[in-house]
């Protein structure tokens, strides 16, 4: 093994810093009716008037301030009119084959023959990402007298396979969100009939963050809106996309998108329609395996439970299970995907934890104890290629530094995996290592939080060194730090099950983050459960009376001193009709004294 990383155990505990509250912010959502602990939490997320959290369909953005819709509409207005053969190009990930259940789904609703309507998906190891020139000539052969493509969630920098597939006589609208590539200081765009991404130069779409399912939402509303003017529901009657917003609010969640008001808008109208039992056969099947309650459905469940099980067919398989398990209307047939999805997301979690395990043997046997440096890199011939950003984003987590993990790809080449930490730019990381080191990399790209990159297996210690040099330039002892923001204490009043049942129905993610409180507390009792948990019975600091509470720390296995401020979250444990409120701790940091 290779690898730039030291001894871990040195890495000190994060401060725990508590969120701002405007007092009369809170106290006027608090007079408009709001719950007052969810007035506080809302006015430390920036809310300041009751009309912000109105998750009305009326209050979305309009699909004409989103450039390029209207034209893309128009595109496939005809291409529906004509019946040409139209295929989506869908990415391996939840967000992309949402996307692309959205795109199929909502073009057969307004109007289009399902005949016509095809898709592929790139393989992870053998085609790479996106719209490449591989992938047209896939499409090309599947689908006899190809007009039209679509990409969801790509795209944007699909120059090359835009090209090759205009060269063949196939039309390109590109849907995406994205960030453009930029080459000399100007933005390179790919020729393709159509462009809709909110993160191309002149959009005025307020939601930059809108994930690609939402983008292809979008267009569809423009086009119902297009063959509305052209007099294709003379009826009066016209189909309702929002039969489509379950999948819309799954994508965007596993996607960890900020969620702006838009987004959230989106996601608590998908989780309306699940939780009143409307919803695609395949989201209810995987529901179902993953042992979730549908009637009870939360942001949680996407990210944590459906997500993760469709996004393990795009690593360790074929993504096409996926978007077949979303396509069903069958509900037999959307149960049979969704457990083969669901024991494929079993063997990613092995892989996963034989991958962690992996490094943690490694970092214990040959690296000295002492402080992480400023970044991370591991590579390992036994990684998996498909797990290397879950790995990536776990170590990431746990030593709050800059991580990239790299597993051989089937072409004999590293294929690397970022995740990043506020105030470190992974992607400019990346391209200022390309001009330090020419030749190092052979392909990066992403954002500034997640990036991926290819390079030789010869090149990784060139390359490990050159990282850890950008960030030990870039980080200085503040950021490096870790720093949790936690909404406060929790009144005792609040510690009960309609407190959590009221916290669970909001929509919570990025930029809305789930609520995080922080208590003084005293340790009762705590043990080991499965080896790998930390389970405890804990009392706030200072009370001479009251029941102990249930508490458990996942992965964690260090005992907590006596007396310690714990940071945690709030979770429902029913069984045989009993509701037992437990916290579920984030991090802890002795107490003084």
């Amino acid at each position: 093994m290779a690898a730039s990383i030291p001894q871990t155990r040195a890495v000190p505990p994060p401060i725990l810093e508590v969120r701002d509250v405007p007092p009369r912010v809170a106290f006027a959502l608090e007079q408009a009716g709001v719950h007052p602990l969810l007035a506080r939490l809302f006015a430390a997320r920036g809310i300041r008037d009751r009309d912000e959290l109105d998750d009305g369909l009326d209050r979305l953005l309009p699909p004409s301030t989103l450039l390029g819709a209207d034209r893309a509409a128009r595109r496939l207005a005809d291409a529906i009119a004509a019946r040409e053969a139209v295929c989506v190009v869908a990415d391996y990930d939840c967000d992309g084959a949402t996307a692309c259940a959205v795109a199929l789904r909502g073009l057969k609703l307004l109007g289009a023959d399902p005949a016509t309507l095809h898709y592929v998906v790139p393989d992870r190891a053998r085609h790479g990402y996106g719209l490449t020139p591989t992938i047209v000539d896939l499409a090309r052969e599947r689908v006899p007298g190809l007009k039209l493509l679509v990409t969801v969630d790509n795209g944007i920098a699909s120059v090359e396979g835009v090209a090759h597939a205009r060269a063949h006589g196939i039309g390109v609208v590109v849907t995406d969100h994205h960030l453009p590539a930029v080459e000399g200081g100007r933005v390179v765009l790919p020729d393709a009939d159509v462009v809709v991404n909110p993160n191309q130069p002149g959009c005025p779409f307020e939601s930059k963050s809108i994930a690609g399912v939402g983008v292809m939402f979008y267009v569809l509303l423009a086009l119902r809106a297009e063959l509305r003017a052209r007099g294709r529901f003379a009826d009066g009657a016209q189909p309702r996309l929002d039969s489509l917003l379950d999948l819309v609010a799954l994508g965007t969640v596993a996607d960890v998108v900020r969620l702006d008001a838009n987004n959230r808008r989106l996601v608590a109208q998908g989780l309306r329609r699940i939780r009143a039992g409307r919803m695609q056969p395949g989201v209810a099947a995987l529901f179902a395996v993953a042992g979730r309650d549908a009637a009870r459905a939360a942001a949680f469940d996407f990210g944590f439970a459906l997500g993760p099980r469709i996004n393990a067919a795009g690593r360790l398989a074929d993504m096409t299970l996926g978007i077949e398990c979303l396509l069903a209307d069958d509900a037999a047939r959307a149960a049979e995907l969704a457990r083969t999805l669901d024991a494929i997301n079993r063997e990613r979690r092995d892989v996963e934890a034989g991958m962690r395990a992996q490094a943690e043997l490694h970092l214990d046997a040959l690296l000295p104890a002492g402080v992480p440096p400023p970044a991370l890199a591991l590579f390992d011939a036994s990684f998996h290629e498909g797990v290397v950003g879950i790995v990536a984003g776990r170590v990431k987590d746990r030593l709050h530094r800059p991580t990239f993990v790299f597993a051989r790809g089937a072409d004999g080449l590293l294929k690397g995996s970022g995740r990043s930490i506020a105030g470190f730019h992974l992607r400019d990381a990346l391209d200022l290592v390309a001009k330090r080191e020419p030749g190092v990399l052979l392909r990066f790209g992403g954002h500034a939080m997640a990036a991926g990159c290819t390079l030789a297996e010869a090149q990784f210690a060139r390359f490990a060194a050159a990282f850890v040099q950008v960030a030990a330039e870039w980080l200085d002892a503040a950021t490096l730090q870790q720093r949790l923001r936690t909404d406060g204490p929790l009144p005792a009043e609040y510690f009960d099950a309609e407190t959590v049942r009221a916290l669970d129905a909001q929509v919570w993610g990025p930029a809305f983050e789930p609520p995080l409180f922080c208590d003084e507390v005293e340790v009762v009792a705590q043990r080991l459960v499965g080896e790998r948990h930390l389970k405890l019975r804990l009392r706030p600091a200072g009370a001479a009376s009251g029941a102990p509470r249930e508490a458990i720390w996942f992965g964690r296995s260090e005992p907590l001193p006596p007396r310690a401020h714990v940071a945690y979250r709030l979770s429902l444990d029913e069984y045989q009709g009993q509701a037992r409120v437990q916290m579920v701790i984030e991090a802890a940091v002795p107490a003084a004294g």
